[in-house]
């Protein structure tokens, strides 16, 4: 497969690397299987000769006119942190040239990937309108606002979609090259996997902070706040809204706006973070960190934290 990975002023230096690294470890790695997928011939292409690094390290890059011959467009998300300095940079006249080879390649078909902020620019490109993505969780209400019609699912590290193939937050580089070698090979992806001591993270979720995406709202802030209020009892979103002094079909409407989830289900995040604190901090048993975060049942509380974080109750308390 012949791969061109896109370098961009300010690229993530981690994630560049990461997808180099396992990229290169595969083509290594790959002559030990009994029947090797053919080798990945990878270019580091840019808009210059020399790139420079989110870090201040420069890039060599080849030609662009070489994503032209290419079979996968990788490009790895820039280091920018601040939601408007990045929505500005991508959707700028200094991102134009790489949002006009993007779609030159979504028109020949050609498959696309990319993580953390680079769902931005594809977005900016216009290539995504009607497909499901993932970005890093904590730009998701930005996203959402800025891109409605995209779909964004941010439950997922890694998110394939129509030849678009996108992955979560920074790290989740690691994810995207995986998947893109477990493509060719699920052995091959084993074993790089094992060389490189990469653990398996199939979601997002362990990770999100939903304090820090219901911030962007007045209204979701509000009912974060009555929420962790009456964490111990049973939740009634009729109740909540009456609190807060709106509808209870606007508060529906608001919160899946802002966090692309319902009332009850950033609720059960709220309780799932609360939990997890609780597990990881104290030596309360679960029969009594399932009553403080509104759960009469353990095992409805332990079902929950398996299904969000990937983890039991005993994984998380280690």
């Amino acid at each position: 497969m012949r791969v061109a990975v896109l370098v961009l002023d300010g690229v993530f230096d981690s994630g560049l690397a990461a997808v180099l690294d396992i990229l290169q470890c595969a083509n290594t790695l790959r002559k030990r299987l009994p029947q090797p997928p053919p080798a990945w011939q990878v270019r580091t292409v840019g808009f210059a000769d020399t790139v420079r690094t989110g870090a201040g390290h420069q890039v060599t890059a080849e030609s662009v006119a070489h994503v032209d011959e290419c079979d996968l467009l990788l490009i790895p998300g820039v280091a920018e942190r601040r939601p408007e300095e990045l929505v500005a940079y991508l959707s700028g006249p200094r991102a134009a040239p790489a949002r006009e080879l993007i779609t030159r390649a979504r028109a020949r078909r050609t498959s696309i990937a990319t993580a953390c902020a680079g769902t931005f620019l594809l977005a900016e490109a216009g290539i995504l309108d009607g497909l499901s993505v993932t970005t890093t969780w904590w730009l998701g209400p930005l996203f959402r606002s800025r891109y409605p019609k995209v779909t964004l699912d941010q439950n997922r590290m890694v998110n394939d979609c129509d030849g678009v193939t996108t992955a979560g937050a920074a790290f989740a580089h690691v994810d995207l090259a995986l998947t893109l070698v477990r493509r060719r090979s699920p052995s091959l992806s084993d074993l790089v996997a094992n060389y490189l001591v990469i653990d398996e993270r199939p979601s997002q979720a362990a990770h999100t902070m939903s304090g820090a995406l219901a911030a962007g709202d007045p209204t979701v802030a509000a009912f974060e706040r009555w929420a962790r209020d009456h964490l111990h009892e049973p939740l009634s979103v009729t109740d909540a809204a009456r609190a807060l002094g709106v509808s209870e079909r606007t508060l529906q409407r608001t919160t899946r706006a802002v966090l692309g989830v319902s009332p009850v289900r950033f609720v059960q995040d709220l309780r799932v973070e609360q939990a997890t604190h609780l597990l990881r901090t104290t030596d309360r048993t679960i029969e009594t960190i399932a009553r403080r975060v509104g759960y009469e049942s353990a095992n409805t509380l332990r079902v929950l934290l398996r299904d969000r974080t990937g983890k039991s109750a005993a994984q998380l308390r280690r």
